[in-house]
């Protein structure tokens, strides 16, 4: 049965999706088997791989129920590496789902008929704490939280870890934090420095060493449909990125979660 991580941060661009397109295609690369979930309105994982978001079907029908999730999936070029896309029909959603029963348990129920198909599944959730994040966390069995190297770094986790506690104690006790990778990283400015110190001190075991550095080459990727691996696999970010993968891999057995 596939190891389900969701990536997630409720602020917008710290490299969620550029994390989770780059970490599904080096895991990918080491032979495994991967599913890349699009649950975001925005499509930009399913775009980042060269697909047009317009009409597609994806997570949106798999999540209402009129269509099952092996008859949308769709390949991607690197070989092992499949994406369940995303589109703007996700935007409703939450709206859709309000009075639905079991509504938080919607994307893992989908999910069931193909956890025996992939190694990982890779969840790219919208940058809120809503209901679609939550059907995110509910399905998954660990959160993967990407972290900009800025001065509210650790405010943001704070919000964050309060829901994935929420999340734990009335929904899904056995969820756990793998733990948070820096994004974005300029090793010139003090700043960054120091939010990375701030991070080892407040989250000692759960911060990730692979740390990924701000990289023009890594922006330009997605433009062309392709993961970093694909695009430029000497530069600094592409190395960064299959030392990412090489360390979630090694983390992929989880200590006990951290009681915030």
């Amino acid at each position: 049965m596939s190891y389900i991580v969701s990536v997630v941060n409720q602020k917008g661009g710290v490299g969620k999706t550029t994390t989770s397109i780059n970490l599904a295609a080096y895991l990918s690369s080491f032979g495994k088997t991967v599913l890349l979930v699009d649950l975001d309105p925005q499509g930009n994982a399913t775009s980042g791989f060269g697909h047009d978001v317009t009409d597609i079907l994806g997570t949106y029908e798999v999540i209402s129920g009129s269509h099952k999730a092996k008859d949308v999936i769709i390949r991607t070029a690197h070989e092992g590496l499949s994406i369940l896309p995303g589109s703007a029909n996700l935007a409703g959603s939450s709206v859709e789902l309000v009075n639905e029963f079991n509504r938080e348990r919607k994307l893992a129920n989908a999910l069931l008929e193909v956890r025996n198909d992939y190694d990982y599944i890779i969840i790219d959730n919208p940058p809120s704490l809503g209901l679609l994040t939550i059907n995110g966390l509910v399905a998954s069995d660990s959160v993967l939280i990407p972290v900009q190297a800025e001065y509210y770094a650790l405010e943001g986790i704070g919000q964050l870890m309060h829901t994935v506690n929420l999340i734990r104690t009335n929904l899904k006790p056995e969820l756990e934090v793998m733990g948070a990778v820096i994004t974005m990283f300029d090793t010139r400015t003090n700043l960054s420095n120091q939010v990375l110190q701030e991070l080892y001190k407040h989250f000692p075991g759960k911060i990730f060493r692979s740390v990924i550095p701000r990289s023009i080459r890594l922006a330009e990727a997605p433009s062309f449909g392709k993961s970093i691996l694909h695009y430029d696999p000497e530069s600094k970010a592409a190395k960064a990125y299959e030392r990412l993968a090489r360390e979630f891999v090694t983390r992929e057995d989880i200590a006990p979660p951290v009681q915030q």
